[in-house]
């Protein structure tokens, strides 16, 4: 399991570790999940809020996902082959 809070910055310090997705809808969550398990990608999902609209903005709850930093490129690769845009 990958802790969002996990993470070591190398000098004792921890630091917040990145989301590799958020998915907006929870048909793109559930999707995503299962690409995750059918890749052998270990992941967490958690519940957040992000920022939304272009002309009304307003905070939305979205599926945070989380992997660990040794295997982030491999899972933005099997997303791209999934058709999933990870975060940058």
């Amino acid at each position: 399991m990958v802790s969002p809070d996990a993470g070591d910055a190398g000098d004792g310090e921890e630091r917040q570790a990145r989301p590799v997705y958020v998915a907006k809808r929870l048909a793109d969550a559930k999707r995503l999940e299962e690409v995750f398990t059918a890749a052998g990608i270990e992941y967490d999902v958690e519940p957040d809020t992000y920022q939304g609209g272009i002309i009304f903005r307003s905070a939305r709850v979205g599926a945070f996902f989380y992997v660990a930093p040794g295997v982030r490129e491999r899972a933005a690769a099997v997303m791209l082959e999934n058709g999933f845009s990870p975060v940058k």
